[in-house]
């Protein structure tokens, strides 16, 4: 049965939308950069005003904690409901780098243009738990309490791939401890269509590097003699992708009912087109008979991130000596990371270009692959809450990106529900410039997050 209160905090929830708003931006000028040295005190700054805010809310163990070589995680709990269910909200409070990227207007500045919120972290990820802070408020406000017991851990090194989150679990447990876990740094479909993320792709990343001088040499006396180390890259490089672009010879195994189902999410031309910046003139990649989720979230990709080809700066008419590329691979849900280490390794390592010396070497991180089975009354519960909020049940959807927090909490707690969502849209080009908020979306995540807590309370009570 729903808390008697719980329309009247619906209503306080939605009419308190602006100071929520006004309060969002209030985090997002500060440059909570974790990947820059320099701006480390920005994120413990923001750490102990967020601290400091849960605190005067009513979370009176509210608490910016600080392990030796890593970057503050907040912590609070309200625990006041002996024999109700605990919720766990978990969060990111820093930001990616904006440097070299062109902005509309500035990125530590938000500004609404659209009716969306542009600013660095908008979406990604501090309006996906401000929402929850403004659910929380309206319960407080109405209410005087929460419908249930109520965690929260907003991390401050996510955005680096939260490499000490495990030892603040382990440093803190009792922070963590919940039976249920709402992960609020994932994506819906589109701003009318609520997503419930249920796969990741894995990351590995690899390094070919290619050698056959023991010094740059004159390419006018040399050319056509003597193998060019840049053109023979290239080519080991193009042939693990087919003529699309796609990765070769690799295919994961995917439910035909999935598969059906997919065709469903609204990954349009236009949509694609439109989230991804294509240039004009320039089409997605055809989807063969594909549904374009499955090729985002279910099979593999490789990416150059990185290469030692010269650049303009770097123009000289020489030969060089060697050349290298750092490959991003996105391991799919269920394909084994080994299996594809060797395929890779077999076609980058057969019939060296101009017979040149190749090398490939796999990094010692990874982040693994995700794929879940969202089971049991805890989803019940959120299909609930969201056809209440935004009129239709969450739509299951995967993540083309690799997420180490969500792998770490799926090994960590994987037999409690654990429900990612979150206020990223395809528009909201997340990690690259003018990254924005949809307010609309933003605004039914906080009613949500109200029906939310009211709906875990009674389906996990027994």
């Amino acid at each position: 049965m729903p808390h008697p209160r719980t329309e009247a905090v619906a209503a306080a929830a939605q009419a308190a939308t602006p100071q929520a708003l006004a309060e969002l931006c209030e985090y997002l000028r500060f440059p909570a950069i974790s990947c820059d040295i320099a701006h480390a005190d920005d994120v413990r700054r923001l750490a102990a005003r967020v601290a400091a805010d849960l605190h005067a809310l009513g979370f009176a163990d509210a608490e910016s904690r600080e392990l030796p070589e890593a970057l503050p995680c907040v912590t609070a709990s309200w625990m006041k409901k002996p024999g109700a269910p605990t919720i766990l909200v978990y969060g990111h409070l820093d930001l990616q780098p904006v440097k070299g990227e062109t902005w509309t207007s500035p990125p530590h500045e938000p500004t609404e243009r659209g009716g969306r919120l542009y600013a660095r972290g908008a979406a990604d990820d501090m309006g996906g738990w401000v929402s929850h802070l403004a659910a929380l408020k309206a319960w407080f406000a109405v209410a005087g309490e929460l419908p249930c017991n109520v965690r929260l851990v907003i991390e401050g090194e996510e955005e680096i791939g939260s490499p000490n989150l495990e030892r603040y679990m382990d440093a803190f447990p009792e922070c963590f401890a919940a039976d249920a876990m709402v992960l609020t740094d994932c994506e819906n479909p589109s701003p009318e269509i609520p997503g419930l993320t249920v796969s990741l792709r894995g990351l590995l990343e690899c390094t070919v590097r290619c050698t056959a001088l023991e010094a740059d040499i004159h390419s006018g006396l040399w050319g056509g003699m003597v193998p060019d180390v840049s053109l023979a890259l290239m080519e080991l490089v193009s042939r693990l992708v087919d003529h699309d672009g796609r990765v070769k010879g690799l295919r994961a195994e995917v439910p035909e009912a999935w598969r059906t189902a997919a065709w469903d999410v609204p990954l349009t031309t236009e949509v694609i087109r439109e989230g991804a910046h294509l240039c004009h003139g320039v089409e997605p990649i055809p989807d063969r008979g594909v549904p374009p989720a499955e090729h985002l979230w279910r099979q593999p990709a490789v990416t150059v991130v990185a290469t030692t080809l010269p650049t303009r700066d770097m123009k000289k008419n020489a030969l060089r000596r060697s050349a290298e590329a750092i490959l991003s691979v996105r391991v799919a849900p269920g394909m084994e990371d080994e299996a594809l280490k060797a395929s890779f390794n077999a076609e980058l390592l057969r019939d060296a270009p101009g017979g040149v010396l190749v090398s490939v070497e796999w990094s010692t991180q990874a982040s693994g692959a995700w794929l879940y089975t969202p089971k049991g009354p805890a989803f019940a519960a959120a299909d609930r809450a969201y056809v209440r909020a935004w009129g239709r049940p969450l739509l299951q959807v995967g993540v083309g990106g690799s997420i180490p927090f969500v792998a770490l909490f799926g090994r960590r707690f994987g037999d409690l529900p654990l429900i990612l969502n979150g206020v990223i849209d395809p528009m909201t080009t997340a990690h690259g410039p003018d990254e924005s908020l949809h307010l609309g979306v933003f605004k039914k995540a906080i009613l949500a997050n109200v029906y939310l807590y009211d709906e875990l309370a009674a389906a996990l009570a027994t």
